[in-house]
Parts: structure tokens; sequence; C-alpha cells
């Protein structure tokens, strides 16, 4: 044991554990995980509901509006 440490003179070797992951990356990895799961749910649901949801009623549409558009298309009202 004493030859091991005259072998290797005056350097001292330090054995240190494994500290773990920077606390910072955690708390970076967490953030864009919580990110991540919230654009890919928000997707899926809009994909889901573009496909199961009966498309919006359209609002009616008045005499008057229907009138104006009849007559820039050069189409006489009915009961004129």
């Amino acid at each position: 044991m004493s030859d091991d440490f005259a072998q290797k003179g005056n350097k001292i070797i330090y054995e240190t554990e494994a500290k773990g992951f920077n606390p910072g990356l955690i708390v970076l990895l967490v953030v864009f995980g919580i990110l991540l799961i919230f654009i890919v749910g928000n997707s899926v649901l809009y994909y889901y509901a573009q496909k199961n949801l009966p498309p919006r009623k359209m609002k009616p549409v008045s005499k008057k509006k229907m009138k104006r558009e009849r007559l820039k298309q050069g189409v006489s009202a009915p009961g004129e």
C-alpha cells in the first residue's frame, strides 16, 4: 500500500461522486416538457374537434341583404 503512494509521488487523487444533474437543467426540462405536452394536447383536441363537431350554423341573412346581393348580381328580386 505504501508502495502505491510512493510511486504516485506528490500527486493527490480526489475521488468524487457524481453530483447529479444541474438544478437549472431540471427546471428547464420540466418547463419545456409541460409546454410540449400543452401544445401536443391542444393540437390533438383541435383535430378531434374539427373531425367530430358539426359545422357552425350560419347566421340568417336578412331579406334586405339578399335583395342587395341579387341586385349586385343583376338578378331582379322576385315580386318586383
